[in-house]
């Protein structure tokens, strides 16, 4: 037997990390799915969300529900990405994950226990995409 070390690359990625982003990337497919939904709602029947006092970052429900869709589609298809193992999709999810939470911090007057969950679900897919960056080996 030869104590020759293999000259075939090992993968330094946490299991863990690669779990996350796999997980991420369901998360990501299904919040996307719920922003589409949240819009939907936001779009057709004003009288459904109730705004809680007096708010700096005060929408029109009609142009709020607008946002939803269109960032619910973006984040939808970057979640589509990470599953079908894109490095564009990561990056891609990153960025839209931001604006995600970003998103949810102003829309708490409106919905604030699901804000407060759609946060931490952002938070630990922003974690798990940036956790697993994926090692390439020179030649």
């Amino acid at each position: 037997m030869s104590s020759t070390p293999s000259t075939t690359p090992r993968s330094t990625h946490s299991g863990w990390a690669a779990g996350g982003t796999m997980f991420a990337g369901v998360l990501m497919v299904v919040s996307g799915v719920f922003g589409i939904l949240e819009g939907i709602v936001a779009v057709a029947n004003d009288e459904v969300y109730q705004r809680f006092g007096d708010y700096t970052f005060r929408f029109d429900l009609t142009a709020w529900g607008w946002i939803h869709i269109i960032v619910g589609v973006l984040v939808l298809g970057a979640g589509a990405a990470i599953l079908k193992g894109s490095e564009a999709g990561r990056i891609a999810g990153i960025v839209l994950t931001c604006l995600y939470v970003i998103l949810h911090f102003m829309w708490l007057p409106y919905q604030p226990l699901w804000s407060i969950i759609a946060i931490g679900i952002g938070v630990f897919v922003i974690w798990a995409l940036c956790t697993d960056v994926p090692h390439k080996t020179k030649p």
